[in-house]
């Protein structure tokens, strides 16, 4: 999903401080300015909520914990971000409890690729949450059927008729690339 500086005239300067205070809806905070979360449409919405759905339904089944959390604010380094789908494990979320943005990033978390996302942003974005406490990363692209899958040692790459598996975090879990993206 593209992020795009908002204008100045809709919107006075944020610190990141503010933004970690109460983050609006829509947005994250990026080196010096608050950016709108774009480029979200019908499909993206739909393949956000389909993945919070199964990673819901295999915690609960595998009563592993935690909790699947959907746009909820995080901070990374020196940064603000709200992950398109993430899950928070149990001894964090007894750690963290009821928090307004999460003081690290998410151990789990999925970002769904818009057509008109750079990919210099999402992976500088991918290293970003991993250098503030994610484990693993999904990176979808729903227009070329791929889903990138990195931790900070290893990366998969997936397609349609094969399945993509968590690697570190809510281990177990697998999904084939048909059914996620249909």
């Amino acid at each position: 999903m593209v992020t795009t500086a908002i204008t100045p005239p809709l919107v006075p300067p944020f610190s990141l401080e503010e933004w970690l205070l109460n983050p609006p809806d829509g947005t994250e905070w990026s080196n010096g300015q608050l950016l709108a979360k774009n480029g979200m449409t019908a499909k993206h919405g739909k393949l956000q909520a389909r993945l919070a759905s199964l990673w819901i339904n295999y915690k609960n089944n595998e009563k592993v914990g935690g909790e699947v959390y959907t746009e909820t604010p995080c901070y990374t380094i020196n940064r603000g971000r709200c992950p398109d789908v993430a899950y928070l494990t149990p001894d964090l979320l007894a750690e963290h409890g009821d928090f307004n943005v999460l003081p690290q990033s998410f151990p789990l978390i999925a970002e769904i690729v818009s057509p008109t996302d750079k990919a210099e942003d999402i992976f500088a974005k991918a290293n970003e949450y991993l250098s503030s406490g994610c484990a693993e990363i999904w990176l979808i692209f729903p227009e070329s059927q791929w889903v990138i899958i990195i931790t900070s040692d290893e990366r998969f790459l997936f397609t349609i008729g094969e399945q993509a598996a968590t690697q570190i975090i809510l281990r177990g879990f697998k999904i084939s690339i048909d059914e996620l993206l249909a």
